[in-house]
């Protein structure tokens, strides 16, 4: 199995909004094929070092990222924007303002 193997699976599978699901037929068979290509790069220790290296900056990849918001925290950042809004304390853009004007004008240093 190749990448683009892999992305097809990743890409076909069923998506939720916690991710992909893999059936356990797909899994079993992803994981066959990881093992059987780390058997053949076992001999070489350069190799086995780079996808040991691969290998773990993938699974940082997935570690939780604290910027992530979930569904209701978006939601929540939404309404006390509008309140501030409707309490006269939002910003806005003037007409024909470009976006590093406005930034600057409101305090930022662009």
């Amino acid at each position: 199995m190749v990448v683009s193997e892999l992305i097809r699976i990743f890409a076909n599978g069923n998506k939720t909004g916690k991710g992909i699901i893999m059936t356990t037929v797909q899994m079993s068979a992803l994981n066959a094929d990881i093992l059987r290509n780390l058997g053949t790069i076992a001999q070489d220790e350069g190799k086995l070092k780079r996808a040991a290296k691969y290998l773990r900056r993938l699974a940082m990849e997935m570690a939780e990222d604290p910027t992530e918001l979930t569904e209701d925290e978006f939601f929540a950042k939404i309404e006390r924007a509008e309140q501030q809004i409707a309490n006269g304390e939002g910003m806005e853009m003037l007409p024909g303002e470009d976006l590093t004007a406005f930034l600057k004008r409101n305090g930022y240093n662009v």
